[in-house]
């Protein structure tokens, strides 16, 4: 017999490197369609499914973080503006690293969407973490995973290394 799938994924969840860093939009949905049942199903889910044990939230404010922590969720809040800076990309990249630095970490990183931003932060961390050396090929990887083209925002986010 089938084992039954605890809670509900959330919308555009995808493994970034398998079993270790993941994407999604907000938990629970975003602005006007946000709701609380939502946000609990996901979060079991993620917990549950997933087993994501760590979530770095890039919203501008602490929405979902308490409800995380409630969950045994540890945090990580790098709130950012549109636009995006490279200010903004580099204390990502700080924050991300010390989030799976964690034992046994699987992070989740989530916005209101997974927009730009959010694929170039992810593509830029895979250069800075050196899994990929080149900025080319990490846009073309992100691009790859996310399912969809990024633009010129968050291809400014994403650093060519310096022997490029």
């Amino acid at each position: 017999m089938a084992r039954m799938v605890a809670g509900l994924k959330p919308r555009g969840f995808t493994w970034v490197i398998a079993d270790r860093l993941a994407v999604s939009e907000r938990v629970g949905g975003s602005g006007f369609q946000h709701r609380r049942v939502r946000r609990e199903e996901e979060i079991t889910w993620l917990v549950e499914e997933a087993q994501i044990n760590t979530i770095v939230s890039l919203l501008p404010a602490n929405q979902n973080l308490a409800a995380y922590r409630q969950a045994g969720i540890a945090t990580y809040s790098v709130p950012i503006v549109d636009p995006a800076t490279t200010d903004h990309a580099e204390r990502f990249f700080s924050i991300l690293e010390q989030a799976l630095a964690r034992p046994h970490a699987r992070v989740l990183v989530h916005r209101e969407h997974v927009d730009d931003t959010v694929g170039g932060l992810l593509g830029g961390y895979l250069v800075k973490s050196g899994m990929i050396k080149d900025a080319i090929l990490a846009t073309a990887v992100i691009q790859q995973i996310l399912g969809r083209a990024l633009g010129p925002e968050g291809r400014m986010l994403i650093p060519v290394p310096s022997s490029q």
